[in-house]
């Protein structure tokens, strides 16, 4: 018990706890402490010739698919339309020329048509097309240029667009004569968003630059404020960060779903509960497919010696439980996130398999390395549980969930160039081949934007550990 405490207390110092009725954290440390230094083996400098754009293969649903919705696109008649001053039309032309550092493409909002109107003097062409035009620019910056159909398995929905409409947006750039600034605010507030600037900025081969656009719009489909404390997993890089005020307090090896079918999608959620020494209901694909319904049910001892509890229901459908255990499959930790694809944090007992430099090895969940030690930390940041009690839970050996008193998000996204554990910007491998889409949206002509929020695909329930 006393190495725990050890550990728990050195987090909860680093992070500078103020553990009262509030419990918040703040002037964590950037970088993450000696003994959970990630070096992946497969990070790399940013390249000269990124990976060739690739066509991730079609993931097959779990059941016939339904017919492909349609989704509404916002034609120009239908924007809203302001009167414009010619100060304020000419500070929205800057702003259009400057955006270039932020990843974007001026000449998607018509600065020389804007400039024609603006020599023009004020009317009500010129409230069209600036209205038009600074609606497009404030879309861009705040959701994001891809178009949803290039954003492959993208089920993070950001809410940005409901904190701050199109309408309002328009109403405070022109009527506080701030256009610049309303624009600014619409910015991702994460420091890897202003990194990524930095670098596109420095970056000469085309290429380079094109991977560094397209990971600068992935911060843009997300909230622009993550939230005060959250966790981040970005697949390519197989890391899992726990953040506070933007700080990485800890940063841990990870395991994320294999490429295909069980590729780990992109998801915005938040841990409900922390349950200390989880049971695991075995995956009917197991219990019939694998035979281990039958032969468990047909031998109760050993069942009991194997650590599984085997019930067969009035219709004949056998249900496995995996007792708590160091055998488990989830480990000894959970951590709860509810989702339509079944995905979840969770331990191993496969422990040597964070040592590997490639662990795309999941069936879609994500494995997180001394989950113990991040699930005690959840646990006392979340759910204010006194350090001690969460030491004995995970001791005791028997199922307990501790339920989560305040949100904690969770981020699974998919970033090719970021910030590496030692703050350094890297490129990734594209493991799922999700670039090439990015990239290739960008060489067209901006689209409309619609009502579609997620990604389109089929959704299958990724809920087998193994």
């Amino acid at each position: 018990m006393r190495a725990y405490h050890r550990v728990i207390g050195s987090l909860l110092s680093c992070a500078s706890l103020g553990l009262g009725a509030a419990g918040v954290l703040a002037n964590a440390p950037i970088t993450p402490a000696p003994s959970q230094s990630v070096r992946p083996a497969q990070a790399k400098p940013l390249p000269a010739k990124p990976p060739v754009a690739a066509k991730p293969k079609p993931r097959p649903a779990v059941a016939p698919a339904a017919p492909a919705a349609v989704f509404e696109v916002e034609s120009p008649d239908s924007l809203p339309v302001a009167h414009w001053t010619l100060d304020d039309a000419q500070a929205l032309l800057v702003a259009i020329n400057a955006v270039g550092a932020e990843g974007l493409f001026p000449r998607d909002y018509q600065p020389a048509a804007l400039a024609a109107q603006i020599a023009k003097g004020e009317s009500a062409e010129l409230d069209t097309l600036a209205s038009h035009l600074f609606i497009w620019l404030a879309e861009d910056l705040r959701d994001g240029r891809t178009p949803m159909a290039a954003r492959a398995q993208w089920f993070a929905i950001d809410p940005d667009q409901d904190v701050q409409p199109n309408a309002q947006l328009l109403a405070q750039a022109t009527e506080l004569h701030d256009v610049p600034g309303v624009l600014d605010a619409l910015l991702p507030e994460h420091p890897d968003y202003g990194l990524l600037k930095d670098a596109l900025a420095n970056a000469k081969d085309p290429r380079q630059i094109a991977m560094i656009r397209a990971n600068l719009d992935r911060w843009r489909w997300m909230a622009r404020d993550p939230g005060l404390q959250y966790l981040m997993i970005n697949v390519p890089e197989q890391v899992l960060r726990l953040t506070v005020n933007n700080k990485i307090i800890r940063s841990y090896r990870a395991i994320v779903g294999r490429p295909g079918k069980t590729a780990t999608p992109q998801l915005a959620e938040q841990v409900k509960n922390v349950v200390f020494n989880p049971t695991w209901t075995v995956p009917q694909s197991i219990v019939v497919g694998e035979g281990l319904g039958e032969r468990l049910i047909g031998n109760p001892a050993a069942a009991k010696r194997e650590g599984y509890v085997a019930t067969r229901a009035a219709d004949g459908t056998i249900t496995v439980v995996q007792q708590p255990g160091d055998g488990n499959s989830l480990g000894r930790v959970k951590l709860d996130m509810p989702n339509e694809h079944a995905i979840y944090i969770h331990d191993t007992p496969n422990r040597s398999l964070f040592a590997l430099p490639a662990r795309a090895l999941s069936h879609g969940c994500v494995r997180a390395e001394h989950a113990t030690e991040l699930a005690m930390t959840m646990a006392i940041l979340g759910a204010d549980l006194p350090p001690e009690t969460a030491i004995s839970y995970n001791l005791s050996g028997k199922y307990t969930k501790v339920p989560m008193a305040k949100p904690f998000p969770v981020y699974i996204t998919y970033f090719t160039v970021a910030r590496d554990v030692n703050g350094l910007m890297r490129s990734f491998p594209d493991i799922y081949g999700r670039d090439g889409a990015v990239i290739a949206s960008f060489a067209k002509p901006r689209a409309l934007h619609t009502s579609q929020r997620k990604s389109s695909e089929a959704v299958i329930k990724l809920d087998n550990p193994l």
